[in-house]
């Protein structure tokens, strides 16, 4: 098979017209150009040059052969600089894990990042609860994820954002007039909570921070995702709290209202990932976000 010496050999003697600036311009001598360019008409079975003229002319099967030699060149130097990326983390596969409320206002950014200096890294996107893409993370299945923490032994995290939690009301509901509420006001009412299992960060966060306030609610039902709680509040099920960023979901006959907590801003999303993770692109990705700080 011919090599891509003999391709560069034959393309700069048909672009040059003349053996010797040819192999001026690839820095060699004559004899080795010409032995280079027999041995690929030996590989293709026909004579890619017409040494009956006086001056170098391509025959017809050279000038056919000249754009597919052209076409191999450009392949190779593209694979080359491909392969030069991938090493380098400027390109391949980046999979990204989020959880539903963060993909508003947090991983635009992240992907903004991404596009703007990693235009030849693909993100893939996975929409997990935290339970989940630290799963995917430890089994390598996951590259990165937007988590609520903690985040196990064995990961690597960093806080990205802390928020509020906020009152979630029935449009018709009376407290809904009020422009703040105080925390006491949930106990004995009736409250969509979370799950246990499938939202446990928030489960546990509502927890701690009603046991601390002595407010006793009345859970009425429990939900997976934020924006099911609200879809509860506005049917009338009950009273809720939620991230702040679930403004950002604007569900019409519920209103939200800021609440006087202990801690201001107890919500927190953190990226995690791990160390051990030996695709490029990902601490390529990770030594942009701590230059952004």
């Amino acid at each position: 098979m011919f090599t891509i010496n003999q391709l560069t050999g034959f393309v700069a003697v048909a672009e040059e017209g003349h053996f010797g600036r040819a192999a001026q311009r690839l820095n060699l001598t004559q004899p080795p150009l010409s032995r280079q360019i027999q041995q690929l008409e030996r590989e293709l079975g026909v004579d890619l040059i017409d040494r009956g003229s006086r001056t170098i002319r391509l025959t017809p099967a050279g000038r056919a052969f000249l754009h597919d030699a052209r076409r191999l060149l450009h392949d190779a130097e593209e694979a080359a600089q491909s392969v030069r990326r991938v090493t380098g983390g400027r390109s391949g596969v980046l999979r990204l894990g989020f959880t539903a409320t963060s993909a508003y206002g947090l991983l635009g950014g992240l992907l903004s990042t991404a596009r703007e200096h990693l235009p030849h890294v693909e993100v893939v996107l996975h929409e997990l609860v935290t339970r989940d893409q630290l799963e995917r993370i430890s089994a390598d299945s996951l590259d990165l994820g937007l988590v609520r923490p903690p985040v196990p032994p064995g990961l690597d995290s960093r806080a990205l954002r802390s928020e509020p939690l906020l009152a979630a009301l029935p449009a018709e509901h009376p407290l809904a007039a009020e422009s703040e509420l105080e925390l006491s006001a949930f106990h004995q009412a009736e409250v969509v909570g979370y799950s246990p299992f499938e939202a446990r960060y928030f489960y546990d966060l509502l927890a701690v921070t009603f046991h601390e306030a002595g407010v006793r609610p009345a859970y009425v039902q429990y939900a997976d995702q934020v924006h099911t709680v609200l879809a509860l509040v506005e049917a009338g099920l009950g009273i809720a709290l939620v991230p702040a960023t679930a403004a950002r979901l604007r569900v019409e006959g519920v209103v939200l209202r800021p609440v006087h907590l202990p801690v201001p801003n107890p919500v927190e999303l953190h990226l995690a990932w791990r160390e051990t993770n030996n695709n490029p692109a990902l601490h390529t990705f990770l030594d942009l976000m701590r230059e952004d700080g």
